[in-house]
């Protein structure tokens, strides 16, 4: 058994339990801690050494073990504690993470940064939940209301410890001068812009493609699938102005730390940026286990520290661990002793873009249904940090927030979001599933779920798999969803699909099953009548996977993990076929092709072909392919192709290249390849064999107030770079910015679980499970991470316990 001492450690009335437990304090506990730190730097063990902890609001006593990878396994006498303790621990490795979490959601981030932040102080309460709180806790099944008030009292109990230990207070406190606020149970399912959106960004970059060059270039920027032909709204006016969709990009984006007044970029959105995730369950039959096996790896932007928190939570009748988000209770991905549970998204269109006339005679006034009807005005005040509180003005039609409004123009827009009705908390709705005990129990939650729209994966200790989508569903009588339309009546939800009418799957005939954000509505859905989505990105990573997966009769846990960090493009594969037959007389361009012949498609970090094959792809194929197959101003309306219809044009040249397709194609393929090949030349040398992917593409996970520090504190906070393989279409995603090669998002943690034989299972994390820059658990992770390496997900006391580097015994106050 290791040792920690310091500041939240144990229960003496329990010492004679556990051999080699002892109190610590005064001299002796100044000596065990320098006995730890050398231990530790020696990498040895030393018995357990703790220290009691009185905590107001809590029932009775209860323990936090801090295994030797940061993960906290918290054992409480009740749930009600289970879940205080949760949110006290949340608050002790992420407090300014959730604290900076709530203030950007509420909006109340003017108040301890100053004035440059009103504005996004106002967009931000746009899209607060303003609904009845009744039908918001009932929509989450039984105790919602009751684990959100124990998960914030928790938080605020450990806010109360730093008010008594001013030492304990996270350094990004004391660099901006504030201290953390309290919480109320509401603030936790209120915010709703933290969650994925869906899909208003592909409405308006659509409608930018059809005001320059019509639908048609439209099918070049993204493909609809299943097979679909839309159409433009009767009465829409599809040029909508450039910055029509900034107040929505401050309501959703991070926080940014600048000298200066904050800026909102506006990128053209497309395909290539969409979040994803991968996950595939296993039957008992194909596994070398005889178990069911799970695996599950989420993508979401990277920064430090890590988006997910891995935590154990073990109470009468509830003993679950997994991946969560630090500010929300329960565990969203893990399991539950009996039952697994991991997700990707599932491209449900929860969003729409209303467009209004607006009353020339009164400009408050916008047309619907033949008559003029009034915004409903919300005036709040923002408290300004450093001056006067301001008085912001909230527009609202009948459809949702406004966020743009041009009375010269006479014209006004809104938003119409599913994930502001009822149950619509991101990952909130996980307290439900995480407790389900069967199929059917869990397959019920998961038809309740809200956002976001999600593909869960399950697998049970009774031998079952299974798939079930979620999330809540518009239902549009007489349109697609795929372009804004005019708020004036003609397009209205009619409620809500009932989400018992979504797909799913339970114990599939080839023993497996996989989601990676694919289209993958079943055969037969009758999706025509229930339109849940049309655009959903490249297929290249399920592919993979279903490759993989079928070719493996016995895949034991070793396999799934060399999966998850797989790094074969199958997209590459393609291209790669269409350059074999090529030749070119020009000598540099013979090189590329020689250089690729030669390559299997594997992204590796130290491939010279892969950093070819990337920045061919990512710089200059895709603009070749959109000037030699539309007019000018088609082109330049988006950005990247849909990489299928990129493909699948290349592949058959004569649906898009005209007259003489063949020898255009080639044009396009060695032309843009030549420019690659100069372009690597500038970037890495005139050696190819000194060229590798790793020496462009990295990782680096930067801390939010990176902008603001100075050099050395940046050192301290930021992780990385990491040189990195892979890219947005290898199972192991490694989206990143065209521009620098920087990783933009993909799997910061990742899950294998031994479904029944749970001590077997293995995660982890990155950077590193803890907030707190001078914690081990930090960046502590982050080069296992870079490796493909795992830790194991301990589960059983018993293992928790020797594996124990950290005690934090919680006392009740009395």
């Amino acid at each position: 058994m290791a040792v920690a001492c310091g500041h939240l450690l144990a229960d003496p009335a329990r010492a004679h339990q556990d051999p080699g437990r002892r109190a610590c304090g005064g001299d002796a506990g100044v000596r065990a801690l320098l006995r730890l730190g050398a231990a530790l730097l020696a990498g040895a063990a030393l018995p357990v050494c703790a220290q009691p902890v009185t905590v107001a609001g809590l029932d009775r006593p209860a323990r936090i073990l801090v295994d030797r990878w940061g993960v906290p396994h918290i054992y409480a006498a009740t749930q009600d504690d289970a879940f205080f303790v949760q949110g006290f621990n949340a608050a002790r490795d992420r407090l300014f993470q959730i604290d900076l979490w709530r203030r950007r959601g509420l909006g109340e981030l003017a108040s301890v940064f100053g004035p440059a932040y009103v504005e996004q102080d106002r967009a931000a309460r746009l899209f607060l939940y303003r609904g009845g709180m009744a039908p918001e806790w009932a929509a989450y099944g039984k105790d919602a209301q009751r684990i959100s008030a124990r998960f914030v009292a928790g938080i605020n109990a450990y806010i109360d410890t730093i008010a008594r230990k001013p030492a304990l207070l996270p350094f990004e406190f004391r660099q901006l001068g504030y201290m953390p606020a309290k919480w109320r149970p509401e603030d936790v399912v209120r915010i709703r812009s933290h969650g994925l959106t869906r899909n208003l960004t592909q409405e308006f970059a659509r409608a930018r493609v059809v005001c320059s060059a019509g639908l048609a270039a439209d099918a070049v920027r993204a493909q609809l699938s299943p097979a679909w032909t839309t159409r433009v709204p009767d009465g829409l006016d599809p040029c909508l102005p450039d910055d029509a969709l900034d107040v929505f990009t401050r309501a959703t984006e991070n926080v940014r730390f600048e000298p200066r007044k904050l800026q909102v970029s506006r990128m053209l959105p497309n395909e290539e940026t969409l979040e994803g995730s991968n996950n595939w369950v296993v039957a008992p039959s194909r596994t070398a286990t005889g178990r069911p096996i799970l695996a599950n790896d989420p993508h979401r932007a990277y920064g430090v520290p890590s988006l997910r928190y891995i935590v154990h939570l073990s109470a009468p009748g509830l003993d679950v661990i997994g991946a969560g988000e630090p500010a929300l209770p329960g565990v969203s991905i893990g399991h539950n002793g009996k039952v697994a549970f991991g997700l990707t998204i599932f491209s449900i269109d929860q969003e729409d873009l209303y467009v209004y006339e607006l009353n020339p005679k009164n400009p408050r006034q916008y047309r619907y249904r033949g008559g003029w009807e009034n915004f409903r005005l919300v005036r709040e005040k923002v408290a300004v940090r450093g001056g006067p509180a301001r008085t912001v003005e909230l527009r609202f039609t009948r459809h949702g927030p406004v966020i743009y409004q041009d009375a010269r123009k006479g014209r006004a827009l809104a938003v119409r979001t599913a994930w502001t009705a009822p149950g619509m908390a991101p990952y909130f709705g996980s307290i439900d599933y995480m407790k389900a005990q069967d199929f059917t129990q869990f397959r019920r939650a998961m038809e309740r779920w809200g956002a976001p729209t999600e593909n869960q994966v399950y697998a049970d200790t009774a031998g079952n798999i299974g798939w079930v989508a979620g999330g809540l569903a518009p239902v549009r009588p007489n349109w697609d969803g795929l372009m804004p339309v005019p708020g004036d009546g003609r397009y209205e939800w009619q409620g809500f699909l009932d989400g018992a009418k979504l797909p799913y799957v339970f114990n599939p005939k080839q023993g497996w099953f996989a989601s990676a954000n694919e289209m993958n509505l079943p055969p037969g859905f009758p999706y025509k009548e229930h339109k849940l989505g049309f655009e959903w990105p490249d297929n290249a990573r399920a592919r993979r996977i279903a490759e993989v997966l079928s070719q493996t009769p016995k895949a034991s846990l070793e396999d799934m993990e060399r999966l998850q960090n797989d790094v074969v493009s199958l997209n590459a594969r393609r291209l790669l076929a269409l350059l074999k037959p090529l030749s070119s007389a020009d000598r540099k361009t013979e090189a590329a092709l020689r250089l690729l012949s030669a390559w299997d498609g594997e992204q590796k970090a130290g491939s010279a072909a892969a950093a070819l094959y990337e920045l061919w792809w990512s710089r200059h194929l895709g603009h070749a392919f959109k000037e030699a197959v539309l007019a000018p101003a088609a082109a330049q309306s988006f950005d990247a192709p849909h990489a299928s219809v990129l493909l699948e044009s290349l592949e058959n040249p004569a649906q898009r290249f005209g007259a003489d397709a063949l020898r255009k194609r080639n044009e396009v393929l060695l032309a843009s390849l030549a420019q690659a090949w100069a372009e690597v030349e500038g970037l890495l040398g005139p050696d190819p064999a000194r060229w590798q992917w790793g020496k462009l593409h990295f990782s680096y996970f930067v801390h939010p107030m990176t902008p603001i520090l100075g050099q050395a504190a940046r050192a301290r906070v930021n992780v990385g770079p990491l040189p990195r393989g892979g890219s947005a279409h290898t199972v192991n995603v490694s989206s990143y910015h065209p521009d620098s090669f920087w990783q933009a998002h993909g799997p910061s943690f990742r899950m294998v679980l031994d479904v029944g034989h749970w001590d077997n299972s293995r995660a982890i994390n990155t950077p590193g499970q803890s907030g707190d820059p001078a914690s081990p658990h930090y960046s502590d992770l982050a080069q296992p991470w870079a490796e493909g390496k795992y830790f194991p997900l301990l589960y059983s006391r018993e293992a928790v316990e020797k594996a124990a580097r950290q005690v934090i015994e919680l006392l009740p106050a009395r």
